[in-house]
C-alpha cells in the first residue's frame, strides 16, 4: 500500500476514487488495482470510503471505455457560463445529468466525503428571494468543500451605487464563480460579459436552466430514461421554466406540448430556437390553448406559478385569464394511467388541486431535492472536470 501511495505522489491525481480507468481530457489514463483495499485518494486527503474497489475495477473493462469514448465525457466545461441549455450540446447536458446522478450516489447514498472545491468561493447574487435555489446552492457548494457567499438586494445594489459592469468586475475579484438569480436576462449577460468568472443562471425572466436539469434528473430516476417521453405543459407559456423545457426537451429526445391561454404564449424567438432543435433531434413541439389537448395521452404533466415574482400587480387579471388551467384529477384522467406530475414550487392551490399535488403521481419532493445535485454538478464542471464513478445511464 505504501508503495502505491509513493507512486501516486508523482502522478497528476484526480479527485475521483481509484480502482478504475480514468481519462483526463482524452490525453492520459491509468488504473491502479487495489482489490483488497478501500482506499480513496484525492487532491486533499487519503480516506477510507464506503465503496469497495471491486465495484470500481469493473469500470475499466472495454465496454466502459467504449461508453466513455462514445459519450465524450471528457469534453471540458471549465470556465463556461451556464445561462441557458441552448448553449450546451446534447452530450454536455447528459454529462451534467450523469454527474448529478453520480454525486447523489456517492454523497447521499454512500456518505462519502468528497470536497474537491476547498478554497473556492461562490458569489450568490439574489435579487429575487428563493427557498430551493438558495438552500440547494449553499448546501451543495459547501458539501463540495467550497464557501458560498450570499448577497441579497439588501447587501448589494446592482446598478444602483455603481454600474453593473463595475460590480461584475469587482465581484469577480473576490470569487471563483458567480450564481445570479435576477429579474432580467440582460443582467446575466452583463455579468458574464464584463466579469471574469463563470456565471450561472439561478433564474431570470427568460430562462431557468437549473430547474430543468433537476426535472430531467427526477424523471430519469422514475422512468429509467428520458427519450420518448411526452411532456405536457399547462400554464403560462411565456415563462422561464417553459422556455427552458423548450431548450432541453429536444436535446433529450422528449416531445413537448404547451397549453397556455391566449396572450400568454411562448416567446416567439424562443419558439424559433425550439423549432430548430426539434428538427435537429427529430422531436416534436405542439402549441395549443386547450389543456385537455395537451394532456391527452401524455406521460408527464407540468405546471408552474401563474403570477411570477414581480408581476403581483397583475394577479387578479391573471387568475381570470388562467381560468380552466388548474391541473385537476379530471384533467389528469386524460393522461396515461401512470402519469407523473411536476411543479417547481412554491405551489398555489389554483394551479394544481391537492388531490393531484399530494398524490402518488406527484414527484415534486424528489424534484425539489434534485435541485441540489444538479447545481452541484454545474458548479463542479464549471470549476474543474469530473469523471463519474458510476456507469453512464441510458438517456
Amino acid at each position: 500500500m505504501s508503495m502505491a501511495l509513493n507512486i501516486m505522489k508523482n502522478l497528476p491525481v484526480p479527485s475521483e476514487s481509484l480502482g478504475f480507468a480514468l481519462n483526463r481530457r482524452c490525453t492520459w489514463s491509468w488504473s491502479l488495482g487495489l482489490s483488497s483495499s478501500k482506499l480513496n485518494i484525492s487532491k486533499h486527503r487519503v480516506k477510507r470510503s464506503n465503496y469497495s474497489t471491486s465495484s470500481f475495477t469493473s469500470r475499466s473493462n472495454s465496454s466502459s471505455a467504449t461508453e466513455k469514448e462514445n459519450h465524450r465525457e471528457n469534453c471540458s466545461l471549465v470556465n463556461r457560463n451556464f445561462l441557458t441549455l441552448k448553449d450546451f450540446t446534447n452530450d454536455e447536458v447528459k454529462t451534467l445529468l450523469w454527474t448529478a446522478f453520480d454525486l447523489k450516489k456517492r454523497i447521499k447514498d454512500h456518505h462519502e466525503l468528497y470536497q474537491p472545491l476547498k478554497g473556492k468561493n461562490l458569489a450568490m447574487i439574489f435579487e429575487k428571494r428563493s427557498t430551493r435555489t438558495r438552500m440547494s446552492t449553499e448546501s451543495g457548494f459547501a458539501s463540495l468543500g467550497g464557501h458560498p457567499i450570499f448577497l441579497s438586494s439588501q447587501d448589494i445594489h446592482l446598478g444602483v451605487n455603481e454600474n453593473l459592469s463595475d460590480s461584475a468586475r469587482v465581484i469577480s475579484r473576490f470569487s471563483d464563480i458567480i450564481l445570479a438569480r435576477v429579474y432580467s436576462n440582460k443582467t446575466l449577460q452583463t455579468l458574464a460579459k464584463d466579469g471574469s468568472k463563470p456565471v450561472v443562471n439561478g433564474l431570470c425572466d427568460v430562462y431557468h436552466p437549473l430547474q430543468i436539469l433537476a426535472d430531467f434528473q427526477t424523471l430519469h430516476e422514475h422512468y429509467g430514461q428520458l427519450k420518448g417521453l411526452n411532456i405536457a405543459w399547462v400554464g403560462d407559456g411565456n415563462n422561464n421554466v417553459t422556455h427552458s423545457f423548450l431548450m432541453g426537451c429536444p436535446k433529450m429526445g422528449m416531445n413537448l406540448r404547451v397549453a397556455s391561454p391566449k396572450g400568454y404564449e411562448v416567446d416567439k424567438l424562443v419558439a424559433l430556437d425550439a423549432d430548430a432543435l426539434c428538427k435537429e433531434n427529430n422531436t416534436t413541439i405542439h402549441y395549443t390553448n386547450d389543456p385537455r389537448e395537451a394532456v391527452e395521452g401524455c406521460d408527464v404533466i407540468v405546471t408552474d406559478t401563474w403570477v411570477s415574482m414581480g408581476a403581483e400587480e397583475e394577479k387578479a387579471k391573471r387568475l381570470a385569464d388562467f381560468h380552466g388551467y388548474q391541473v385537476t384529477q379530471a384533467l389528469c384522467s386524460l393522461a396515461k394511467p401512470d402519469y407523473t406530475f411536476l411543479h417547481c414550487l412554491p405551489r398555489k392551490s389554483e394551479e394544481v388541486s391537492d388531490e393531484v399535488f399530494y398524490s402518488r403521481h406527484s414527484l415534486v419532493w424528489d424534484e425539489a431535492e434534485n435541485r441540489k445535485w444538479t447545481v452541484m454538478s454545474v458548479l463542479h464542471h464549471l470549476l474543474m472536470d469530473y469523471n463519474p464513478v458510476s456507469p453512464m445511464p441510458k438517456f
